[in-house]
């Protein structure tokens, strides 16, 4: 039953949609706004950059504190692993927002965080330090997300958290997919580019 309830708490805690209710504390919904999308990436678009930053945190938060409950409530690692694709599954099919949720990256970085402090910390940096040269937080994305699986099973991290990784890294590159198309034709949008509302797309 506690093996329940800690997944069933992770998809929970993952659904909350930070980034929703960060955008309606400034007034902005921003599921209509840029790429519609309730991500950190789309939040500074459209509402800046405060709620940007709490939509981050929060959204790193709700994938670290569920997978860091469950280490803490049970040895079994593939229930750990379970609770950390559950915040992740939260997070892009919220229920509390008929299914429509975002791409899953910073909750994803959380849950790494989670499960391997060091190198989850290292890939968050790679993300950023990415993102800072570039611009564009979907390759960032993008290549952190190849880079997670191959730094969990390089330094030796438990059989499954590689596995989740794999499921987990896949899942958000497959989420990216209008990204990869938009970064491919030149039409992807960068970091702190305004939106206007009613113009939403894959960005």
């Amino acid at each position: 039953m506690l093996n329940v309830i800690l997944i069933l708490g992770g998809y929970l805690i993952g659904s909350v949609p930070t980034g929703f209710l960060a955008g309606r504390a400034w007034g902005v919904d921003v599921r209509r706004v840029g790429s519609g999308n309730i991500g950190m990436a789309n939040v500074l678009r459209a509402a800046g950059k405060w709620p940007a930053v709490i939509t981050l945190l929060g959204d790193m938060l709700k994938g670290f504190a569920p997978v860091f409950a469950a280490r803490l409530l049970t040895e079994n690692e593939w229930v750990v692993a379970a609770v950390a694709l559950a915040a992740v599954l939260g997070h892009c099919w919220p229920v509390f927002l008929r299914f429509k949720g975002g791409k899953a990256v910073a909750t994803g970085a959380g849950t790494t965080i989670a499960l391997a402090p060091v190198v989850g910390l290292v890939l968050f940096a790679v993300w950023w330090g990415i993102v800072i040269v570039s611009r564009y937080t979907s390759l960032g994305a993008i290549i952190t997300m190849v880079a997670g699986p191959v730094a969990f099973l390089l330094t030796g991290q438990p059989w499954p958290y590689v596995i989740y990784t794999v499921v987990g890294s896949s899942l958000v590159i497959w989420r990216h997919r209008g990204n990869v198309r938009a970064l491919l034709e030149g039409t992807e949008r960068k970091i702190g580019e305004k939106a206007r509302e009613g113009n939403a797309r894959a960005g």
